[in-house]
């Protein structure tokens, strides 16, 4: 499939402006603001609070929670297991600055009936462009009715001038080692000195094990080895993490910030 729009072109089907749709998101004090797709404000939606009320009960099947995001200093609600793994994706990636879950609700006429739609994440990047996140997995995404509903919002984020994911999967040794080195997401369990001194020490890459030996003067390999992994989550050490993490992983510099 070239895009998820082409199934509203096979069938026909002809798309609302952005000043027809409307949409509905919730401020940072909670209050819940309605507007048109055309007038939404990005910054406050990435800001505000999630649309949709999560609720807990007794036999619920979907594994939800609260995921601490270094990009935004705050909590990130989840509704699965699939959704905490594209939102930690999200915080890893040093373009993405900024993280919204079940940001707004969408509702529009397609002329027969009315449609509605809560998009799983809005991100927002460095670059100032934004992408509207639908995390499903594979096996659904053959569901005429999924289908279509993700050709609906395709459209109707192109419309305002946003990009759009469907995101379903990961290499699983990727994801692994980026849910491994989220526990080496905060900086305050970090000495900064012992950060500029990993950095320093790196002018060619140069294998883990290898560069904890390199420092014997800031501490043993315990002390050194939790800096690397955090520098390496940040994006300013570089590894092939589509590999195992190990002593022998070989790391560069990357961009610092």
């Amino acid at each position: 499939m070239t895009g998820w729009s082409d199934v509203l072109i096979t069938e026909g089907i002809s798309v609302p402006s952005a000043s027809d749709v409307a949409v509905r998101y919730r401020g940072e004090s909670g209050a819940f603001v309605d507007t048109s797709l055309d007038r939404v404000s990005v910054d406050d939606v990435l800001a505000g609070l999630p649309v949709r009320e999560m609720r807990w009960f007794a036999g619920r099947q979907c594994y939800s929670g609260w995921y601490w995001s270094a990009t935004t200093g705050g909590h990130v609600v989840y509704e699965s297991r699939l959704e905490l793994a594209r939102i930690l994706l999200a915080d890893h990636d040093p373009q993405v600055v900024s993280i919204a879950a079940q940001p707004f609700w969408l509702e529009w006429s397609d002329g027969s009936r009315t449609r509605r739609h809560v998009p799983d994440l809005l991100l927002g990047r460095a670059d100032g462009s934004v992408a509207v996140v639908d995390v499903k997995a594979a096996y659904r995404l053959d569901d005429p009715k999924v289908a279509r509903q993700f050709a609906w919002t395709e459209r109707l984020a192109h419309a305002r001038g946003w990009d759009f994911e469907v995101w379903s999967s990961a290499d699983p040794v990727l994801l692994e080692n980026v849910r491994f080195l989220a526990g080496y997401r905060r900086d305050a369990m970090i000495d900064p000195e012992l950060t500029e001194a990993v950095i320093g020490a790196v002018d060619e890459p140069v294998p883990v094990a290898h560069l904890e030996r390199s420092l014997p003067g800031m501490g043993e390999a315990a002390v050194i080895r939790p800096v690397i992994l955090h520098l390496l989550w940040r994006g300013w050490l570089l590894a092939d993490l589509s590999r195992p993490l190990g002593g022998a992983t070989q790391v560069r510099l990357g961009v610092v910030a």
